[in-house]
């Protein structure tokens, strides 16, 4: 997110008109490296279409959209002009915002901006100020959020008193975490206060951690008890929340019957006889100040009082005809408008604003993707069976061969009634089926305890516990729906919304959804979840979730063959995780292999082979064995050092997602820890951790690892990885976008308390430091100074500071990286995936995602060539070091280090010990020849 610091800004600027003012804004962003000198024309053309001044003194000049290849880098350059710049459009600017950027992240600023405009008295602040940290502050005001939106509001509770509800609407608002318990309990001693109409409100200051207004309404209201509210917060932040609460009351009618969104549009002031209209904002850099002054001009056209409030958003209605508050609301591609009008031209001014909208408001706009197929829809038609004892290729994704009966996991088709008469006993069947649910997820969650499914399972129980869907289903219900279909169209409406959204890491929310829905309607419905044989079975399946995989016993499983998906896909990456054989991404034939047949699974050579002719199982067979001999001679020789034949040493190491797996992975023969994920602990907290509650979790795995060496990943959040506490705007390709350390360095505090708790934890112990998504030498020092403050601070004896290698530009500055680096770690996952520009998870063309191509040989070779001329290590840790056929090949690179899985690692080291390293030199040096990977896997397989 693009934030305005003192080093971006230039005071006591001159200029002869508002021209001159513009081009050195121009010239001050190209000298800063943002832009190159074609950016100033996109500023000019930019004024041409209308003017960028926002008012009280502020202008934000910033250039087209079709300028947007000039911007190099994203970032902002603020002038300060004391005597003022009379701009074009008769108003006086004193500052200019000049913004540089590659997508919308201006919004934010536009966003911020808007909320200080009404500053008394700005505009002379800004031209008096006489120091770059003073101007910040005077354009930084804190924005304070309320909350008070769907998630606020409470419907249908069993409670018959005001106290009851009193106590439900502030529990809400603890589980959304703007409150603690300090204010329950004031909350608890409070008698509610009458509002007259049935309504009450309770109000108190402490332990309120963000101004909130819920509302909480019985399951049978009556003329005494219609509605409590409860208000969080002190009087001077929660001015917004009051007049939402007086537009509330002011309202005409009751409530009863009112689903969420009539509540929220009564929230927000917009009249009962309004005319209302949704509509979907397809901009593709959002509402930004352009499209945003078209939307407000056609407001202005017509006769009637126009609000306009985000359905996404905090659920406030601003006036259409303020520029500011429209700039304010923030939207975004994919979000929803809700435009209100009353007056003598309500109709037509709705019209013709959501026509305006929907065409782009003077922009060129494309519509958003359509919703993915309901899985629980898919076709009826079955697939062409396989032919037997004749392999089918698929996508290596867990090494290892397997043979055993086919256990196909079919979803059961559910039927149902779509209407019911008895709303009360849908509503009962429907409780049972929730609380069974959330019964069985809680189960696996025990079940799949410290494994990799069990945090998405919580989510799970989270969504079973969404607000919305539950008011939704009920609705549905109320008006003649059954509770199976009532529910279902609950499921689809939400998960389409999220699809809609473009966004990766939404689309996987959605799957998400209609997983836990589909347990839910299974539970209505009577129909028991597939279940695995009691003996041993290889798994088929059309795809696996966290919850399939939970319910895996993997003393009976013996490999994994899945229809959809690539190597690095959820279902690849979970069996790696178990140590079992897989292969992914095999097409939709394998759902029609018959229940019971045989079926060989290759996870090293990526195929499978269904009813295996005689002499094909005896070769399986025998592989097996040897395999299982090879597995127990490796974990026998776990502790020996990973020495090729003729003398040359790897250090082998152990990927870990959590700290508590260290021992295991020391058990297992690791010679340290290569990769530590330590976004584990922040995820893991509803805010950011503390310094003493990290240091607790590092010592942990600096115990365990009695002085082998620990590589700590900093925090690697952004793109599929999302906090809670730590919101980002949405982005149209959030892989691109703000993640890793440049995420990290726009919050530097969190990235410092995190080096210092490492750096604590050490102590005298050896610690390498590792910054993820680097791209450059700039983004390295400027992480690398905030560890040398640190260092000045406390003491570490033995440390090390390194990059990750994901993106192709930090692999082509290597050599300019090299000689302030100690180490560098890649990480071939990413690296692959931004090397081929394929998505890892795309559903078509994962299986095309494959690390071995020549291309990202070639990085990883230049890498190590820069590193070792300046006398710097070398490490693997993404899934490739632990691939058979890659080993050799990354020995041959002259890799120092391999990082794995704590399961790869006996087997990584027994495959190096056999290898010589001029047999794995000429591995390297055939797979660089090829011009695929597919070619080198060929190559490799025949060597």
């Amino acid at each position: 997110m693009l934030t305005l610091t003192a080093n971006d800004i230039r005071l006591g600027a001159t200029a002869s008109d508002w021209q001159d003012a513009l081009t050195q804004a121009g010239r001050d962003l190209e000298t800063a490296g943002r832009t190159s000198s074609a950016y100033l024309a996109g500023m000019n053309a930019r004024e041409q279409q209308s003017s960028t001044v926002l008012g009280n003194g502020i202008a934000i000049p910033h250039g087209t959209p079709e300028s947007r290849e000039a911007v190099l880098e994203t970032g902002i350059r603020i002038l300060q002009f004391p005597d003022g710049v009379t701009w074009h459009d008769g108003a006086r600017v004193h500052v200019l915002v000049a913004i540089a950027a590659q997508s919308d992240e201006h919004l934010d600023i536009l966003r911020h901006l808007t909320r200080v405009l009404d500053k008394p008295g700005l505009a002379e602040k800004l031209a008096q100020a006489g120091n770059a940290g003073e101007l910040v502050a005077l354009l930084s005001k804190p924005p304070v959020v309320a909350k008070c939106d769907g998630d606020t509001l409470c419907l249908g509770i069993e409670a018959t008193t005001a106290q009851e509800l009193a106590l439900a609407a502030a529990a809400r608002l603890q589980r959304l975490r703007c409150i603690d318990a300090d204010f329950l309990t004031e909350i608890i001693t409070q008698p509610p206060v009458a509002l007259g109409r049935g309504f009450w409100l309770v109000h108190h200051t402490l332990g309120a951690h963000r101004p909130a207004l819920s509302l909480a309404t019985p399951k049978k209201p009556g003329p005494e008890l219609q509605g409590v509210f409860c208000l969080a917060g002190p009087g001077d932040e929660c001015h917004e929340l009051l007049e939402r609460m007086d537009n509330f009351l002011a309202g005409d009618g009751g409530i009863d019957g009112l689903g969420i969104d009539a509540l929220l549009a009564r929230l927000s002031g917009e009249a009962s006889d309004a005319v209302t209209a949704n509509v979907t904002l397809l901009n593709t850099h959002g509402l930004h100040a352009r499209p945003a002054k078209q939307l407000v001009q056609e407001a202005r056209r017509h006769n009637a009082s126009i609000r306009v409030r985000l359905r996404e958003g905090d659920g406030s209605a601003v006036s259409a005809t303020s520029l500011t508050r429209v700039i304010g609301l923030g939207a975004r591609r994919g979000q929803t408008l809700v435009l209100s009008a009353t007056g003598d031209e309500a109709q037509q001014a709705v019209t013709a604003l959501t026509r305006a909208i929907s065409e782009g408001l003077g922009e060129q706009v494309s519509p958003l993707r359509e919703g993915a197929p309901n899985p629980a829809e898919a076709g009826a038609t079955d697939p062409e069976p396989l032919v037997d004892d004749e392999p089918l290729k698929a996508v290596a994704a867990s090494p290892g061969l397997a043979l055993a009966p086919a256990f196909v996991m079919r979803q059961p088709r559910l039927t149902y009634l779509e209407t019911a008469a008895d709303a009360e006993a849908e509503i009962q069947r429907l409780n049972r089926a929730i609380d069974e649910s959330d019964g069985q997820l809680r189960t696996l969650i025990r079940q799949a305890e410290g494994g990799e499914a069990a945090p998405i399972l919580s989510v799970h129980v989270e969504m079973l516990q969404d607000e919305d869907l539950y008011q939704a289903t009920l609705e549905a219900i109320n008006e003649g729906a059954s509770a199976e279909a009532g529910w279902w169209r609950a499921i689809d409406t939400a998960a389409k919304g999220q699809e809609a959204l473009a966004d990766r890491l939404l689309a996987e929310r959605a799957a998400d959804l209609r997983d836990v829905g589909r347990r839910v309607l299974a539970n209505l419905c009577g129909v028991a979840m597939p279940t695995p044989p009691d003996t041993p079975y290889v798994l088929v399946a059309e795809d696996l979730g966290p919850s399939d995989v939970a319910r895996l016993d993997t003393s009976r499983v013996r490999g994994l063959v899945t229809a959809r998906g690539g190597a690095t896909s959820h279902s690849a990456i979970l069996a790696r995780a178990l140590g079992l054989p897989a292969v992914v991404g095999a097409g939709e034939a394998v759902l029609a292999i018959a229940e019971g047949a045989e079926l060989v699974v290759d996870g090293e050579r990526g195929c499978l082979v269904p009813n295996p002719g005689s002499e094909r199982r005896e070769r399986v067979l025998r592989r097996i064995d040897q395999l299982e001999s090879l597995q127990a001679a490796a974990y026998d020789h776990r502790h020996r050092p990973a020495t090729t034949r003729d003398g040359h040493s790897i250090e082998v190491c152990a990927n870990l997602g959590n700290t508590a797996h260290t021992p295991d992975a020391v058990e297992r023969g690791a010679d340290g820890i290569g990769l530590l994920r330590t976004e584990f602990i922040f995820m893991a907290h509803p805010e950011a951790p503390d310094l003493d509650t990290q240091v607790r979790e590092y010592r942990h795995a600096f115990d365990a690892l009695n002085g082998l060496p620990l590589v700590a990943r900093t925090l690697d959040v952004g793109g599929d990885k999302p906090l809670d506490y730590w919101p980002l705007p949405q982005e149209d390709n959030p892989f691109l976008g703000l993640r890793g350390i440049r995420l990290s360095l726009t919050r530097p505090e969190i990235l410092e308390t995190q080096v210092r708790a490492l750096l604590t934890a050490a102590g005298d112990r050896p610690l390498r430091i590792m910054f993820p998504m680097v791209k450059d030498l700039e983004e390295f020092r400027a992480a690398r100074e905030i560890v040398k403050r640190v260092q000045a601070e406390v003491a570490a004896a033995d440390v090390q500071v390194g990059v990750m290698i994901e993106v192709p530009s930090c692999a082509l500055l290597a050599g300019t990286l090299a000689p302030e680096v100690d180490f560098f770690s890649i990480g071939t996952n990413d690296l692959t995936q931004y090397t081929l520009a394929i998505d890892r998870g795309h559903g078509q063309l994962s299986a095309e995602s494959d690390a071995l191509h020549p291309a990202v040989l070639r990085l990883i070779q230049m890498t190590v060539e820069a590193a070792h001329a300046h006398q710097r290590w070398v490490g693997v840790c993404g899934e490739l070091a632990s691939d058979p056929q890659a080993i050799p090949v990354l020995v041959g690179l002259a890799v120092d280090e391999l990082s794995v899985t704590s399961r790869r690692v006996p087997l990584v080291k027994a495959c190096i010990r056999e290898l010589t390293l001029d047999e794995a030199r000429a591995q390297a040096e055939l797979a660089l020849t090829k011009a695929s990977a597919a070619e080198v896997r060929d190559a490799l397989e025949s060597f």
